[in-house]
């Protein structure tokens, strides 16, 4: 099981920390004197314990590995500063150049424009003329080919309207044709209706007039009767 990852904060306990010191100090000893060894570098290491004591070690004189530090200091300042001058004339010149560029593309958009032109000669009048020349020969062909997307556009917008024209009149005579054909056959029912109620209405006026028919002849026949009955007697 591998041991459980310390926490690096200051050790309050004394005692615990001071043994922690003298094994990390002794640690750390072993390191430098390792590391010059294996790598044949100039180690020099100071340690003060929170006492103030003094712990060093120092493969060759820890002094002349001091002086040779601040010397590598002074020349590492010495070459920055002269890094920092050469820096900043580069950017001196580079910001030089764009505000020549900047104004060279701002005097060319003016001429452009039609404005600043007395300052150009014949020669650069008629480069100024070849390029306007050549951005009106772009800008039309842009333009044209702009327009011709959308009539084409148009045109197939036209045959889908057409189509949807096409769709909607078909579907208005099939409803109107549906509709003519439900009230015919609404008609037809009503008159059928009618007509069986008049065959009985005639059938009855038929028995009515048969009935007053016979009754009249009835009428007629005693009518007849008792005349010739008074006839014989007269006679």
């Amino acid at each position: 099981m591998g041991r459980g990852k310390i926490e690096i904060k200051r050790i309050e306990n004394t005692t615990n920390r001071q043994v922690t010191f003298c094994k990390r100090r002794n640690g750390l000893l072993k390191k430098a004197y390792e590391l010059s060894v294996l790598c044949d570098a100039e180690v020099a290491l100071i340690v003060f314990s929170s006492r103030g004591r003094l712990y060093e070690y120092a493969n060759n004189n820890i002094k002349s590995t001091i002086e040779r530090y601040k010397k590598a200091c002074a020349d590492s300042s010495s070459s920055g500063a002269i890094v920092d001058v050469n820096s900043q004339h580069y950017y001196q010149q580079e910001s030089a150049k764009l505000r020549h560029q900047i104004q060279i593309l701002q005097n060319a958009n003016r001429h452009l424009m039609g404005d600043a032109l007395s300052s150009l000669n014949v020669k650069e009048l008629k480069q100024l003329e070849n390029r306007l020349e050549r951005s009106i020969t772009r800008i039309r062909s842009k333009k044209h080919e702009l327009l011709f997307a959308e009539i084409e556009y148009m045109q197939k917008r036209e045959v889908e309207l057409q189509s949807d024209n096409m769709y909607l009149r078909a579907k208005i005579a099939e409803n109107e044709r549906v509709q003519q054909l439900s009230i015919v056959e609404a008609g037809a029912e009503y008159d059928a209706i009618p007509g069986a109620f008049d065959s009985r209405n005639y059938y009855h006026a038929n028995m009515l007039e048969a009935a007053a028919h016979y009754s009249h002849h009835q009428d007629q026949t005693a009518l007849q009767l008792g005349y010739e009955t008074k006839a014989d007697s007269a006679a």
